[in-house]
């Protein structure tokens, strides 16, 4: 009796980790189906009389998905089957069962070896949390989900816990249909060009994307890789909430402060770096100090409200220290909603070429919000920072300077 288990390199990377419960975001034709079967079957062998689940958003895509593989690659181990109940019956007595997350109450009741939830985003979180993760408890079993990202739901929050929570029982992963080494890439690329953007991400790349209103295009973006020699620093300060320190598990509704910094000149603005993240009180002070002492901006702006003010005593602690002095300019909304000064500040900017992006590890948070914004399940806060630099970056156009016998006074008293 042989098993002919055959991985691929990711496949066997999730398979090998010890991790109880594992959270695999992974593109169209990945192999997650295949993935599932071998980790059934061998929880399913590693006890007598068991019971392994294969849970699916309907018991009729449970069948459609599941079923045929199942039999084809568990044939040599497969003593019944029913498939009337969805159910294989392996040679030691356990049993595999196929579920439809549709019908939960059918699955109640339960003790459990191991548990596959495939297209989780497509079920409600109540089956996991209220049905499933209790028939997990007496045996200590563990769990597999698995699919494609739609868009930032339960699913999203489930990989962002395993990937940078300190839960050591969860653990996430992510791949993307490039990562399946049998499927030809031409192929993906060909899809690339008949498929949206935004869908071809979604499905191939396997992100995690809201659907935006397309306000910004990607069309629109230049990358850089070096500022102009001709410009004058800004740095735009949009402050979020502060951490205490001592948690170590992050909020993941609390917005990032985002330190934007940005070379402008009358041919447009540079981004040269945006520093960004969940930081305390004295860490945010440091952050903002650093990058004025790196960049000696001509003007350094912070978003006026409690947070400003909490902010600035460390900072003017920090500035004596160093002996480094600079002005803080308060920055304002204007009376304007987000989304309205937003737009004005940088949609004509993009779309016209006159913001250059330059490369750097925040790039992928930075397009990510820029693409799906508004939307009230992504972030803002570095396309914030950057809206701001539009109330500071006042720059010198050479078509300001006139001939003297060309100067006209708009104003009589202040001759201006």
């Amino acid at each position: 009796m042989e098993l002919n288990v055959e991985l691929l390199n990711w496949q066997t990377e999730v398979y090998n980790d010890p991790t109880r419960f594992k959270v695999v975001a992974a593109g169209r034709r990945c192999g997650k189906s295949r993935l599932a079967v071998w980790k059934l079957a061998i929880k399913a062998l590693s006890k007598n009389n068991c019971t392994v689940f294969y849970v699916a958003p309907t018991q009729g895509q449970a069948r459609d998905i599941m079923w045929s593989l199942l039999e084809e690659l568990l044939f040599p181990i497969i003593a019944s089957k029913h498939v009337n109940n969805m159910e294989i019956k392996l040679v030691n007595g356990s049993r595999i069962c196929l579920k439809g997350a549709d019908r939960p109450d059918t699955m109640r009741g339960v003790s459990l070896e191991y548990l596959v939830m495939d297209e989780y985003a497509d079920m409600k979180p109540t089956v996991w949390e209220e049905v499933l993760r209790p028939a997990l408890a007496d045996r200590e079993g563990g769990a597999l989900f698995i699919g494609t990202p739609k868009g930032r739901n339960h699913f999203y929050d489930l990989y962002v816990y395993g990937d940078t929570a300190k839960d050591p029982t969860y653990k996430a992963w992510h791949y993307t249909s490039y990562d399946n080494e049998t499927l030809k890439k031409t192929e993906i690329d060909m899809a690339k060009k008949s498929m949206s953007s935004y869908a071809f991400r979604q499905e191939f790349m396997a992100s995690f994307e809201a659907l935006g209103s397309e306000i910004f295009k990607e069309e629109w973006i230049q990358f850089g890789d070096k500022p102009p020699e001709i410009g004058d620093y800004f740095i735009a300060i949009d402050l979020a909430g502060f951490t205490d320190g001592t948690s170590g598990k992050k909020n993941k509704k609390l917005d990032n402060t985002s330190i934007c910094v940005v070379k402008a000149s009358e041919h447009g603005w540079y981004i040269q770096d945006i520093i960004y993240g969940r930081w305390t009180l004295d860490e945010t002070a440091r952050k903002i100090f650093m990058a004025v002492k790196k960049y000696h901006p001509t003007a350094v702006g912070i978003e006026r409200g409690i947070a400003q003010q909490a902010v600035m005593s460390p900072l003017l602690d920090m500035m004596k220290r160093e002996a480094r002095y600079f002005h803080i300019q308060l920055l304002t909304h204007g009376n304007q909603k987000k989304t309205d000064r937003i737009v004005w500040a940088l949609q004509g900017r993009f779309e016209n070429g006159l913001i250059t992006v330059g490369k750097g590890e925040w790039n992928s948070e930075f397009l990510d919000e820029l693409f799906q914004f508004p939307n009230h399940l992504v972030h803002d806060d570095l396309i914030d920072s950057l809206a701001y630099i539009d109330q500071l970056a006042i720059v010198s156009y050479s078509t300001d300077w006139l001939e003297e016998d060309e100067y006209e006074a708009m104003d009589s008293y202040a001759g201006y």
